[in-house]
C-alpha cells in the first residue's frame, strides 16, 4: 500500500512539472523576424521628456528631452525604416543616432552614433565618440578607425567584442528599444525573449526577457482614458516597467528603478515644438 501511495504521489508531481513546464513554453515567445508586426510604426516626430530622480519622492534631475523621427525609405534597393534620435541635456545636443533595418524583419543595416559626454562624471571638459557600424560591409568604425581582431585598446576591443557576438545571428537594436516594443505580438502573461544588440558598445548579443504582466489606464489630455499593456523587465538591481498603448501601440512611459534608490523616467510628450 506505501509503496503504491508513493507510486501514485510521484506520477502526480511528474504531471504538475510536466504541465507546468508546458505553460511556460506556451507562454513565452523567442522573437524571430517573422514575430514583428513593423506596419504598426507611426512614422513622424516622437518626443521624450527624461530624467531621474535620486529617491521616491525627490526633486526631478539630469533632464533631457529625446526626439526620435521614423520614416520609411529605401536602403541599397531594399525597403528599410530609418530611425533617428538627438538627446538634449540642459544646454546642448549630447547624442545623435541614425539607425537603419529592414522595413519587414528589422533587421539593422547600419547605425551611426554621435556623443558628447563628460570625460569624467561631473566634470565641464566633454569629449566627442563616433561610431558607425555597418552590417553590409561587415565594418565597425570608432573615432575614425576601423576596428579589427587585432585591437587591444581597451574600449575598441569592448566595442569590437560586442559586434563579434551578434555576427551570424539575428538580432534587434537595443538602441532603437522605444520602435521594437510596439512590434511585438501582445497577449496577457507572454514572456518575450527578444534578441538584443546594441551596435558600437561594448553590450554584446543577448535574449532579453520581457514579461506582459497585465493592463493599466493611463489618463491623457481632456481626461483621455489611454488603456496600456504593462511591459515589465527585471533582472538584479534593476527593474522597467513600460506602458504601451493597447491602439497606438506606442510607448508612452517608463518607470525604472535602479538599486531600489535610483528612479528613472520616460514620458512622451503629446506634443512639443
Amino acid at each position: 500500500m506505501t509503496r503504491n501511495l508513493t507510486f501514485k504521489i510521484t506520477l502526480l508531481v511528474f504531471i504538475s512539472c510536466t504541465v507546468v513546464t508546458h505553460l511556460l513554453a506556451q507562454d513565452t515567445v523567442r522573437i524571430t523576424s517573422k514575430s514583428l508586426d513593423t506596419k504598426v510604426l507611426r512614422e513622424g516626430t516622437h518626443r521624450y521628456l527624461v530624467y531621474f530622480k535620486m529617491a521616491k519622492d525627490s526633486v526631478r534631475t539630469q533632464t533631457q528631452f529625446w526626439t526620435r523621427l521614423i520614416k520609411r525609405t529605401d536602403y541599397n534597393g531594399t525597403p528599410a525604416i530609418e530611425i533617428t534620435q538627438e538627446w538634449e541635456d540642459k544646454d546642448s545636443v549630447m547624442h545623435i543616432v541614425q539607425s537603419i533595418s529592414d522595413a519587414t524583419t528589422m533587421r539593422p543595416f547600419y547605425h551611426k552614433t554621435w556623443w558628447k559626454v563628460p570625460v569624467a562624471r561631473g566634470a565641464e571638459v566633454k569629449v566627442v565618440n563616433n561610431t558607425i557600424v555597418d552590417f553590409s560591409s561587415k565594418t565597425v568604425n570608432y573615432n575614425g578607425k576601423l576596428l579589427s581582431d587585432a585591437d587591444t585598446t581597451k574600449q575598441a576591443k569592448k566595442i569590437w567584442d560586442g559586434y563579434k557576438s551578434a555576427e551570424g545571428k539575428f538580432f534587434l537594436n537595443w538602441h532603437s528599444d522605444l520602435e521594437t516594443f510596439p512590434i511585438l505580438p501582445y497577449r496577457k502573461g507572454v514572456t518575450f525573449l527578444i534578441p538584443f544588440y546594441d551596435p558600437g558598445t561594448s553590450s554584446g548579443y543577448q535574449e532579453v526577457a520581457y514579461t506582459v504582466t497585465g493592463s493599466d489606464v493611463l489618463m491623457g489630455y481632456n481626461d483621455q482614458k489611454i488603456d496600456c499593456w504593462l511591459l515589465v523587465h527585471e533582472e538584479k538591481g534593476n527593474k522597467e516597467i513600460f506602458w504601451i498603448s493597447k491602439q497606438t501601440k506606442e510607448v508612452l512611459k517608463l518607470e525604472q528603478v535602479i538599486n531600489d534608490r535610483i528612479f528613472r523616467y520616460k514620458i512622451k510628450l503629446g506634443f512639443s515644438l
